[in-house]
């Protein structure tokens, strides 16, 4: 039992691992912190192992609530950053000039962020977003267009900004 349950493990991680790291390398801009998140992201699926039942999904929102995570420290440390240098007196609208998606994704709303990550850079369908999220598919949909539709006017406004 045990045994068949590890060759399980093994053959998820041989499967799963490369394209988890892979999309949160593309999330995070970083080799290192990428490995670090999926690898997070599978010891905890290991701690819950015969509770899961979609690993796959559990990788995925375990690795995006990471990455969050990420993006939160690394937004902490730009603002002490700033308050250190002065910086935000001297050029206050840097930061929001900046027509990086991937910035603006991060800025969305948990309730937006994580169907768009789930849909968009790991490529899931709607009905498993849906599973994974304990949402229906037409609000996963819903969630999917309004987050568009912020990205696309915060996507215009910055643009205007450095115009």
């Amino acid at each position: 039992m045990k045994r068949s349950r590890d060759k399980a493990a093994s053959e998820l991680f041989a499967a799963l691992y490369p394209r988890l790291a892979g999309w949160c390398r593309r999330l995070v801009d970083d080799d290192e912190t990428a490995h670090e998140i999926a690898s997070e992201a599978f010891t905890r699926l290991w701690a819950r192992w015969t509770t899961v039942e979609e690993p796959r999904g559990f990788l995925y929102v375990t690795a995006a609530n990471l990455v969050r995570d990420h993006w939160r420290k690394l937004e902490r440390e730009r603002r002490a950053l700033r308050r250190a240098t002065s910086e935000a007196a001297v050029r206050p609208h840097t930061e929001q000039a900046d027509p990086s998606v991937r910035l603006l994704v991060q800025s969305l709303p948990e309730r937006l962020r994580v169907p768009i990550l789930l849909h968009y850079y790991a490529d899931m369908p709607i009905r498993e977003v849906s599973v994974l999220t304990g949402r229906r598919e037409g609000t996963v949909k819903a969630d999917l267009h309004a987050a568009r539709e912020l990205l696309r006017v915060h996507l215009r406004r910055s643009l205007d900004h450095t115009v």
